[in-house]
């Protein structure tokens, strides 16, 4: 299925002519809600797009009687969750591979964890898929595209960079971070321990 959200800068017509050509069922969703946010507050951040789509995904998993949902984070989003979240909010995470809605509703799974955005790109040309791409992947000046372009100037000499950043994900070393929980496997330094702020010039 696809969702509108009024951010295609192409028709979805070809698209749809392509899976009907192959006997592939589709759903095709114009969100009432996104629209109006654009109109609305066309400035409006990723996160708020992303909760206008969630909601709409469940709607039509609910009326196809789904109770799993594949969606199609690759490793480039992974690697970008990652370095997003560790920068930005302070917090070692990124995106779960199989997780649940916050109702339970829905088993939610990312089976693309292991497949790099270029290779689906590569794949999706190899058979003539239309690509209809999103406004929202052309934006300049925004944190998620400037990390994407700090991982594309890096795996010039590092072509395996992303390949490692999601093997870090699945090979974590508590012991040799700095969160007290994990510090002392008895707790007992952990209970008294205090981390300091890190000191900067001002």
């Amino acid at each position: 299925f696809t969702v509108e959200q009024g951010k295609f800068l192409r028709p979805i017509a070809p698209f749809a002519e392509y899976l009907k050509d192959r006997g592939i069922d589709w759903v095709y969703k114009r969100d009432g809600p996104s629209l109006r946010l654009i109109d609305e507050q066309p400035d409006h951040g990723c996160d708020m797009c992303s909760r206008f789509r969630r909601r709409a995904v469940y709607e039509i998993a609910r009326e196809l009687g789904a109770n799993v949902v594949a969606l199609g984070h690759t490793a480039d989003d992974f690697c970008e969750s990652l370095l997003r979240n560790a920068m930005f909010t302070g917090r070692l995470s990124a995106l779960p591979a199989v997780t649940h809605s916050r109702k339970k509703d829905f088993r939610l799974i990312r089976p693309l964890v292991f497949v790099t955005e270029d290779i689906t790109t590569r794949y999706a040309a190899s058979l003539g898929a239309p690509v209809i791409p999103c406004g929202c992947s052309q934006k300049t000046g925004t944190v998620r595209r400037s990390l994407r372009d700090i991982l594309t100037d890096l795996e010039q000499d590092h072509p395996f960079l992303k390949e490692n950043l999601v093997s870090a994900m699945g090979n974590i070393e508590p012991q040799r971070l700095l969160d007290l929980r994990y510090l002392d496997p008895e707790g007992s330094e952990a209970e008294n321990s205090t981390l300091l702020p890190v000191l900067t010039e001002s």
